[in-house]
Parts: C-alpha cells; structure tokens; sequence
C-alpha cells in the first residue's frame, strides 16, 4: 500500500512525463531568427532559436555555429540554460574558450603544428604551445557560416554551410562542410556534419559546447554523475598529444563504466590528470559495430535531476571537466566562470591521427564524403528515494 505522499510522488511524476512527451502544455515549435550584431567587418550574424513541443529551445548563430543556449527543465518543470556561453556576439568574437562553437577543420590538437599527407608536410598554426589546436588561429569557430531554415512539420532544424578554401589555416583541398541541427519531439538535439573535398586533407569536426546541468552561473560540475561506455583512453604526454597507447581505464581514475562523480578522483595522484590539471582526455568508444550511432556518455545531475546523454558515431569523445577556465571570463548575465564551471564530452577522432597511423584515419579524399551524427539527448529523473 503506497502512502499518501508517495501518490502525490508517483502523480507528479506522471504529469512531468506527459509535459515531456507534449501531451500536456504542449508548446508551439518551430525556428526563429532574429539578428545578432555584426561581425568587425560588417557581416550581420543571426540568432536562431529552435523551440519544441514541450518548450525545449536550443539557440544557435551562424557565427561558428555557436550554440548559444540549451533551455530544459529540472525534475520540477523549472527550465534552465545548461550551457556556458556570452549574452551577444562580442563575446563570441573572441571565445578563447570555444564556447558552444563548431571547431574545424581538425578538432583537438595536431602535434607541432605539423602533418605529412602523400608525401607533403603541412604546417599548421602552432596556437597551443607548440602544437595546434581547434583548427588553428581562425578556424571554423570564427567563420561566418550561410544560415537555412530546413524545419519540417515535425521538427525545427537548422542547416549552416561553409566553404574551406584550399590552404585555409595549412590544410589542403577547398571543402564543403554542412551542419544540421535538428531539435526533436524526443528532447534531442541532433547534429548531422557533412564535407566534402576536391584534394586529398583531413577532417576531424565536434561542436564544443560546455555544460552545467544544474543550470549556467551554478556551482562547479565535480558533483555531476558521469558514465563513459569505454574500456580505454589515450594517454597523452606534457604537450597533451597522444603517446600512440591504448591504455585500459582498468584501476585508474579514468574508469567511468560505472556511474562516478566527476570530482571523486580529480585529485588523485596520477601522472595523467597531472598532466591535464584534471580530466582532458580521449575515450576510445565502445561501439557494437562501426559507424553505429552509440550511446557514449551519460551524466545527470542529483540535484535537479537533469540527465544528458550523449550518442555517437565517431570513435572517441573527449571528455573535459573544465579545467583551465580561471575566472577571468564573465559570461551570460556576468556570471564569472571559474574552474570546472562547466564540461566537455566533444565526440570526434582521436587527437593527433593524422600523426598516429595506428589510429582510425581522418583522410577524406575527393568523391568520398564525410558523414557524421551526434545526439545530445535531454531528460529528467525523479529523486532517488533512500
């Protein structure tokens, strides 16, 4: 015989359900642009909003690709914003944090700045030390990307293009790149990257939005629980490049195949996150088949019961627990962003492959196309009871 509160409990939890699914306060979807300031040399950017039927808004601008903002609710219908971010484009301009943005052409870093395809060297952007990072000095996430609305009658989506030229940053081949966002009924942010090439270059594209599920400007993320669905991990050296090793999770902080929280082992005693001041590390995904789209990482929140789950096809996810921001950033509303005020889990190649032979190749040659999808799933979980 359940008691009188655990009814009202197991009622409330219904009516949030049937809130999610639309069933209930269904609200209007649909995509909406509005501008977004320009660009130093004069460009107009916009903002597009993509709200579904159960009130969730994603909003993103076709400078970088940024997402700006993810509004979701908490286990009592309160929405939020859970991703780190600026209130208007000047913030934007800059990003030393790449907020939110598409990063291209190469996600990551590439050892001193340098690679060799077909028997040519190609130098890169040394933007991270002595290596490369992001795409180099102006990559993707500083362009200025062609916005269409591609919504449908089930769901808003948004479609940005850009055209790499050949030699942009170091990288060979002019390349085509299309990214779609698509907010579904399901709570789902989807991002579908397409490219292709008229030479032989390489290609590794994530979007780097950092979150906070217990909402942006709250207290650092070291009590968010996380699982990794990985048995390895690619340790890195001083310069945080791959030493070319697959190394168990087995025994080691890194071990998230059961649900952890993110600040249980951040500081412990281990070469690797010495190395990274904290977690700034490739995960080899485990997938059942290659090119699946897999779940990959889950993380909730206790406190507000928000869950993200995040789903892949590429072959690893970097998960960064936030470790260089210092405060000197004031984002959205002022709000200062310190040290493991937020996450990363951007899905992609591994760093540095074009370097590493042994790892998956990045290689996309003319003819061929780039084809690749991530999920970013939202819901909500009740209390746990103890």
């Amino acid at each position: 015989m359940k008691t009188h509160a655990e009814i009202i409990l197991l009622v409330f939890s219904l009516a949030l359900a049937l809130a999610w699914s639309g069933d209930l306060g269904a609200a209007t979807a649909g995509l909406k642009k509005q501008p977004f300031g320009k660009t130093p040399d004069g460009n107009d950017i916009s903002l597009y909003t993509l709200t579904n039927k159960n009130g969730m808004e994603v909003a993103i601008t076709n400078f970088g690709g940024i997402v700006v903002s993810i509004k979701v609710p908490d286990r009592s219908g309160n929405f939020a914003d859970v991703v780190l971010g600026y209130d208007s484009l000047e913030g934007y301009l800059t990003n030393p944090s790449y907020f939110g943005a598409i990063i291209g052409r190469y996600a990551n870093r590439i050892a001193r700045g340098k690679f060799t395809l077909d028997g040519k060297t190609y130098t890169l952007a040394q933007n991270n030390g002595e290596n490369s990072l992001h795409g180099g000095t102006i990559g993707f996430n500083k362009k200025v990307w062609t916005g269409r609305d591609i919504s449908t009658p089930k769901a808003p989506s948004l479609e940005l293009n850009y055209v790499s030229n050949d030699g942009e940053e170091g990288y060979p081949g002019n390349l085509s790149v299309r990214v779609v966002y698509t907010l579904t009924a399901q709570n789902e942010l989807k991002i579908e990257y397409s490219a292709t090439t008229d030479k032989n270059t390489v290609l590794n594209l994530t979007n780097h939005s950092y979150f906070n599920l217990a909402g942006k400007g709250s207290a650092n993320i070291l009590g968010h629980i996380l699982t990794i669905h990985s048995d390895k991990f690619t340790p890195v050296d001083s310069g945080l490049i791959p030493t070319g090793e697959s190394r168990s999770v087995q025994g080691t902080p890194f071990d998230f195949r059961k649900s952890t929280a993110i600040g249980d082992r951040i500081t412990q005693d281990d070469g690797q996150l010495k190395l990274g001041r904290g977690y700034d590390h490739n995960w080899i995904v485990t997938h059942a088949k290659v090119g699946d789209v897999s779940l990959a990482a889950r993380v909730s929140e206790p406190r507000t019961g928000r869950v993200l789950e995040v789903w892949t096809d590429q072959p690893g996810i970097q998960f960064y627990s936030g470790n260089f921001l210092d405060g000197t950033i004031h984002g959205n509303g002022g709000v200062v962003y310190g040290q493991r005020s937020g996450f990363c889990l951007e899905t992609q190649h591994y760093p540095d492959s074009p370097n590493h032979p042994e790892f998956p190749s990045t290689l996309l040659k003319p003819g061929g196309r780039f084809h690749s999808t991530t999920i970013f799933k939202f819901r909500s979980e009740p209390l746990q009871q103890h």
